[in-house]
């Protein structure tokens, strides 16, 4: 099939080269002259695994290409995917300048038939927008699809080329039938293909998003209160994960949720039910929570050396005041470069409003988290190196090089053995034997 992708960030560009992959030939358009540039010249504007190496060879076979000519993308295709941001506005609402933009361009340059798909995360009601947007500049026949994304970071090949399921929301048959041969090669296994009516499709991603954040948001939630009741949230995890009809996925407690999905959607699908009268209580309340959980780990230092003496004038003001804190993980989780709403930054904000030096190590985050923090923190190359003459580790992204360290290693550089586990990934047991003073998210 002849395809063109509009919009080349993290969701366009991994579903475009996907599709390449599978024997299409696809066209990935964008506005943005250098992220073009970058791509034409063999380099990744984004880190994702496996990412680089499928666009080089879909390149080299002719499948793939990219392009700032929006004609010469409308054109060649026969389905066309809108694939461009959707940012908050001020009251949580997704902004769709940039998907209404791109559907009347494509509108514009239309010399056949087309389909055009919202890869975009958009509110409920959006296609019946792009439709009319499409149809304001062009005579031709087209259907609307709505096909949303189900890609995790840092997975995101795995998640497309061997989808727990494909949705398509399709009002026409000829239209729903290029989809499903579109996308027959990735459910071969026998997962399913959804067609369903267009509204039910868009509110699908919303939906899906929301109750892994509500998830997240209420084992945090637990965690808070077995800490102030003396249980053990990380028994209790196990206790509630073998039931089956609750599952151990997303019941990982920590120090709160990020990136470009979770937050930006619950507030989304929030202000949509507040727009139609209906006040989403329980999605209010997963964003309050996270939030809440975002500055837990900050607390948790303060705390622990706000008690090593009374504090009088500027050093009650910068509690922190004289102390390194060394914090290992940036992104939001692991496996990407996103800083995108990751708890890390609320962290690092707390630490330096409360005059404590802050050294940070990321195996690849710290390019983007340069761009958030300037020189206000010192960026280690080595993990190891974050911890020298720091007197406390703080870990927030649960990088698979941090789940076994060498302890002997950190305890001799820190100044003081001490830990903050923003993700419990270590025995608090074995490290209290070693000498280490050990603080979990919800552990006795």
């Amino acid at each position: 099939m002849k395809i063109s992708v509009i919009g080349t960030g993290y969701v366009g560009l991994v579903t475009g080269t996907c599709l390449a992959e599978s024997g299409n030939h696809v066209i990935c358009m964008d506005i943005d002259e250098r992220k073009i540039e970058l791509l034409n010249n063999g380099a990744v504007p984004i880190y994702e695994p496996g990412l680089e190496e499928l666009i080089k060879r879909n390149v080299a076979h002719e499948r793939l290409s990219f392009t700032t000519d929006m004609a010469k993308s409308v054109k060649h295709s026969d389905i066309i995917f809108i694939a461009v941001g959707t940012p908050p506005g001020e009251d949580g609402s997704a902004d769709l300048k940039y998907v209404l933009g791109a559907a009347k361009e494509i509108g514009k340059h239309m010399n056949g038939y087309k389909v055009v798909i919202n890869k975009s995360t958009v509110p409920v009601g959006t296609a019946d927008k792009v439709r009319a947007a499409v149809a304001s500049k062009t005579r031709f026949k087209f259907d609307v699809v709505s096909n949303p994304e189900f890609l995790k970071e840092g997975a995101a090949i795995d998640d497309f080329m061997k989808p727990d399921r494909v949705v398509i929301g399709a009002d026409s048959p000829k239209a729903a039938a290029l989809m499903e041969d579109l996308y027959a090669p990735f459910v071969r296994t026998g997962k399913p293909i959804l067609i369903m009516d267009i509204r039910s499709a868009e509110m699908t991603k919303y939906a899906s998003n929301a109750m892994l954040a509500t998830k997240i948001s209420f084992i945090n939630e637990m965690a808070l209160i077995c800490a102030g009741l003396g249980a053990d949230i990380d028994s209790v995890r196990k206790g509630m994960g073998y039931d089956r009809r609750i599952g151990f996925e997303f019941l990982f407690p920590g120090a709160g949720y990020g990136g470009s999905c979770f937050p930006k959607d619950v507030k989304a699908l929030a202000q949509t039910a507040k727009e139609h009268g209906i006040d989403a209580k329980v999605l209010k309340s997963v964003e309050a929570v996270n939030e809440r959980q975002k500055s837990l780990l900050s607390n948790m230092v303060l705390k622990h050396f706000a008690g090593k003496g009374p504090k009088k004038g500027a050093q009650a003001k910068k509690p922190l005041a004289g102390k390194t804190i060394a914090i290992w993980g940036l992104s939001f989780k692991p496996r990407t470069d996103d800083m995108r709403e990751a708890p890390s930054v609320v962290i690092i904000n707390n630490l330096l409003r409360a005059g404590a030096v802050v050294k940070a190590h990321d195996p690849v985050a710290m390019d983007e988290a340069r761009k958030i923090f300037k020189n206000r923190i010192k960026f280690t190359e080595d993990n190891y190196e974050a911890l020298r003459g720091a007197d406390a580790l703080a870990v927030v992204t649960e990088w698979s090089e941090f789940r076994v360290p060498d302890f002997q290693k950190i305890k001799r550089l820190l100044s003081t053995p001490v830990i903050f586990d923003g993700r419990n990934i270590y025995n608090q047991e074995e490290l209290r034997k070693m000498g280490f003073t050990y603080y979990g998210i919800g552990r006795r």
